[in-house]
Formats: C-alpha cells, structure tokens, sequence
C-alpha cells in the first residue's frame, strides 16, 4: 500500500512539472503570463493603472509609450535608434506575450529605461492587463 502511495505522489510529481514545461520553454499565452504575474502580485492587474504606468513617464526619458505608441497597436519605433517595433498589443501581434523568456527579458531592460529599476508583478500584470485590453 505504502510502495502504491508513493508511487501515485511521484507520477502526480512529474505530470505537475510536464504541465509547466510548456510555460518554462517558452510558449505560453498572454492570458496564462498575466495569471502569473496576478499570482505572484497577489492581486488581479487593473488595466486603468497599466495604461497610466504605460503612458507616464517615471523619473526617466521616457514612458513606455515613447516607443510602443499609445495606443500600442500600431507599429512603434524605437525613440533612441529609430528601429521598428512590433505592435505591443496581442489583438495587433498575435507573437506578443506568447514566450515567456522573452517577456521577461524585455519587461527587464524596457524597466530599466523607463522606470531605472525592474517592474515588480504588480506592475507587469497592470500593464498586460492594459495590453490586452487594447482592441
């Protein structure tokens, strides 16, 4: 009985971790990244706060706006280099959001530029919830 028990925790174990290896991998959806960073916030992000934290500056050069455009659903460009940039919103780029890894590397550098530290979950989850309210 015991040897059955231990068995079932261990199979249950590795169905756990093969349910989330898609996420790690990278291929995820916008809606489970802001689940994630609600999760972690401990609160629902509130998409009014996003587009504010989206469109002001914070102490820095820029907003995040200054090279994603407001409203993010056109075709932004980079307010340093000039580069093109992808529509932000997912409704007006169906790869926004979809791999974690590089979220979080954008999220990382874009944070510093704008705000001159890294967004906390709080603000990730508002401004995707913002995001993907952008119709």
């Amino acid at each position: 009985m015991a040897n059955k028990l231990k068995h079932t925790i261990h199979l249950t174990a590795l169905v756990a971790i093969f349910a989330v290896m898609p996420a790690v991998a990278g291929d995820t959806t916008p809606a489970a990244q802001l689940a994630q960073w609600e999760t972690a916030a401990g609160q629902r992000g509130d998409p009014t706060r996003g587009q504010t934290f989206f469109t002001q500056k914070h102490g820095k050069a820029w907003s995040c706006a200054s090279c994603h455009g407001a409203p993010p659903s056109k075709t932004g460009e980079h307010a340093d280099t000039g580069k093109r940039i992808k529509p932000l919103a997912p409704a007006y780029n169906d790869t926004a959001f979809t791999k974690l890894a590089k979220t979080e590397k954008w999220f990382r550098r874009n944070c510093q530029d704008v705000v001159g530290r890294e967004c906390n979950a709080t603000e990730k989850a508002d401004v995707l919830s913002y995001l993907i309210g952008v119709k």
